[in-house]
């Protein structure tokens, strides 16, 4: 089983999935702070000064009364909160890495057809359709004369 397990963890896939994961965290982080720190507060002053990490509905008053100035103020009270806004920061998020990883295939995709658009170096024949080579003149399989 050792052996098994040496044998899984040197190979290239196990690597490529070690580099994949710590590349996604990266990315991750990169995103939240897009998502934290540039989008959100443009989209916030626009809408009138709002910071939607902020925004929150007191489902349950903590030991001090409210009103709760900020969600951790509401935490320090004990009160229960809905947090909406980091609801909305996430989904933010979600659309962002979403969209990333949708161009990030689209173009590996584009270069997988390029590959497979290779030019072609035969023919098919057609009377008995078999593969032939495309400056052949009669078929090698029906012996039928090929046009130009």
């Amino acid at each position: 089983m050792l052996k098994e397990f040496k044998e899984f963890a040197i190979k290239g896939n196990a690597v490529d999935l070690a580099v994949g994961l710590v590349l996604g965290t990266a990315f991750g982080a990169i995103v939240a702070s897009l998502v934290n720190d540039v989008v959100m507060p443009p989209i916030g002053l626009l809408l009138g000064d709002v910071d939607f990490a902020q925004l929150f509905v007191v489902l349950k008053e903590g030991a001090a009364p409210g009103p709760y100035a900020t969600v951790a103020a509401a935490a320090e009270a004990g009160a229960v909160t809905l947090n909406y806004g980091v609801f909305i920061n996430a989904i933010v998020y979600f659309v962002i890495v979403a969209f990333a990883i949708f161009m990030v295939v689209k173009a590996m995709n584009k270069l997988q057809r390029a590959e497979a658009e290779e030019v072609a170096d035969t023919k098919e024949c057609p009377y008995c359709l078999s593969a032939i080579p495309l400056a052949a003149t009669r078929c090698p399989a029906c012996t039928s004369q090929l046009e130009g």
